[in-house]
């Protein structure tokens, strides 16, 4: 069973940077595929980054060029650089996992076979 534990969120005024962490455990498929999504109050779950087995990465336009995903292998643990945080980023971010890595696209990461309970960003004006 894969199971997927977030850290790192909080408040930061806009501008700002932010680093969230993700420890995986569980995942025993070579070729998969990890994320993250995030949830605004009242509004659909979107889907932020992704990262494959082989490093290849993925974004949604709206973070494109401010945040990173990356992967530790070594510690098992994935993460969320977000720089130039804007008061739109406000949301619950979540990492999710999909073994096999079934749909390597930004916008099928909130349906990963496998989600976090999430870590709360809060960026003010």
């Amino acid at each position: 069973q894969v199971q997927l534990v977030e850290s790192g969120g909080g408040s930061v005024q806009a501008g700002g940077s932010l680093r969230l962490s993700c420890a995986v455990s569980g995942m025993t498929h070579s070729s998969h595929c990890l994320g993250w999504f995030r949830q605004a109050a009242g509004k659909e779950r979107e889907g932020v980054a992704l990262i494959e087995t082989d490093g290849t990465t993925r974004y949604a336009d709206s973070v494109k060029g401010r945040f990173t995903i990356s992967q530790d292998n070594a510690k098992n643990t994935l993460y969320l650089q977000m720089n130039r945080l804007k008061p739109e980023d406000t949301a619950m971010y979540s990492c999710a996992a999909d073994p096999g890595c079934v749909q390597a696209v930004v916008t099928a990461v909130p349906y990963f076979s496998y989600r976090g309970q999430g870590t709360q960003v809060t960026v003010s004006s």
